[in-house]
């Protein structure tokens, strides 16, 4: 059922969407190996350029209970963050990965609208986020099997979100820190089956080690090469546990970039980088974000930290503009490429 805001929205933007409909469902996102789909429609991998891989435009942290997708005007939204973008834009990116799953604020349409008005490519995803003690779990997750939540997300994946006629890029879980939860495991199960239905990245927000490696083990369990797989907050473990988890070909992302810490994150990459393992590796900042129910949507962290701090201590310490290139451009391609990665 179409959530009455979406039908909304949907019905307001009737010319856009006809105009900007990416191919009709069945014919894109569980077929197109080699492109991005971003919520325009699939582009080629070449076309995504610079790219921050994990960032929020807006987030809702009232839990699955008290959320409401009509609790924020998208009017607004787009007026607080697009000038974020456009800054972003100028300083030389291209593309941006929202991270913020259902229930915690996706608004397809609203990000269809940022992008055309920002030049950005924006991406969004499905998937459902089972960190912070279930809070944003829907009640379908404690009661069907990791096939049965595959299968909604499938749907999403080969029909549109909510009738938008957005399409999601990437697969976006959550899990708890330390060893996996009985929860936990059925949603990376499920995201290890819908990948193989979809060829869409899985991103987990994961944090410490013990999760990471477990979520591994259930992914080759399932038949899927660890390449398929982003360990999200990986700036919470240490070199060593970096090292292993690259070596695997796992993409381990360094995601909460700020001005106070890239000192810490340039020494991250060097370690990642004596080790030849660059190409596995991610940087974005977790910025952002609308929150609905602040004055003005609260408090905005931009993103443009990379481009003004990192990048310029990257080049001090000897990284070359080609090193820079695989992290910032060919990384973000290949790991958000649609491509079925099977052991």
């Amino acid at each position: 059922m179409i959530r009455r805001r979406t039908f909304l929205k949907l019905a307001l933007s009737i010319p856009a969407v006809a105009q900007t409909l990416p191919a009709p469902a069945g014919q894109q996102e569980t077929g197109v190996p080699g492109k991005i789909i971003t919520v325009l429609g699939p582009i080629s991998t070449d076309s995504l350029g610079v790219t921050l891989i994990h960032e929020h435009i807006l987030v809702d942290f009232s839990g699955y209970r008290l959320y409401n997708p009509a609790g924020w005007n998208d009017d607004e939204v787009i007026r607080k963050m697009l000038p974020y973008l456009r800054e972003l834009k100028d300083a030389g990116c291209r593309s941006l990965i929202d991270c913020t799953p259902n229930f915690l604020g996706r608004d397809p349409l609203l990000l269809r609208r940022l992008s055309e008005s920002s030049g950005l490519h924006i991406l969004t995803n499905t998937g459902y986020y089972g960190g912070s003690d279930h809070k944003y779990l829907p009640p379908q997750v404690f009661s069907e099997t990791a096939i049965q939540l595959a299968a909604r997300w499938t749907v999403e994946a080969s029909e549109g979100l909510e009738a938008s006629g957005v399409y999601p890029g990437f697969i976006k879980i959550s899990v708890n820190p330390g060893a996996l939860s009985e929860v936990s495991r059925k949603l990376i199960e499920a995201a290890a089956i819908t990948h193989l239905r979809t060829g869409l990245t899985i991103a987990s927000h994961t944090g410490p080690a013990i999760a990471a490696f477990e979520e591994l083990d259930i992914l080759r369990r399932q038949g899927v090469a660890p390449d398929s797989f982003i360990w999200v907050h990986a700036q919470g473990a240490d070199a060593v546990d970096h090292i292993r988890a690259a070596k695997q070909g796992a993409w381990v992302s360094l995601d909460g970039l700020a001005e106070d810490n890239a000192d810490t994150y340039v020494s991250m990459l060097q370690s990642l980088n004596r080790a030849n393992l660059l190409h596995r590796t991610l940087v974005s900042h977790d910025a952002g974000w609308y929150e609905p129910g602040k004055p003005n949507g609260g408090d905005v962290r931009g993103f443009t930290t990379l481009f003004k701090a990192l990048i310029p201590r990257l080049k001090t310490s000897g990284f070359s503009d080609d090193a820079i290139h695989q992290l910032t451009v060919r990384n973000p391609a290949s790991a958000f490429e649609v491509r079925v990665r099977k052991l």
